[in-house]
């Protein structure tokens, strides 16, 4: 069995969400939209490929740089349940 590596999300400044890792994207349906690793997901809302990622937001001027929050360990959305 292979190792599984952590999927990490960059938040980039001015731009999308980075995803690195294995990821599988679906709709409300469930239908499979992305399945693999590597992929840019619309932040700015004028993708026009939305959930990805399409570069509008450098079209559009979006502004937004997101530091880490210093919250305690265990504070947070991080253990919920859909």
């Amino acid at each position: 069995m292979e190792p599984v590596e952590d999927t990490i999300i960059t938040v980039r400044a001015n731009g999308s969400y980075r995803v690195n890792g294995r990821v599988k994207i679906v709709d409300h349906e469930g239908n499979v939209l992305f399945e693999g690793t590597n992929v840019a997901l619309c932040r700015c809302g004028h993708s026009e490929n939305k959930p990805f990622c399409d570069s509008s937001h450098r079209r559009v001027g979006f502004q937004s740089v997101v530091s880490a929050d210093p919250r305690p360990a265990g504070v947070g959305i991080e253990n919920r349940t859909p």
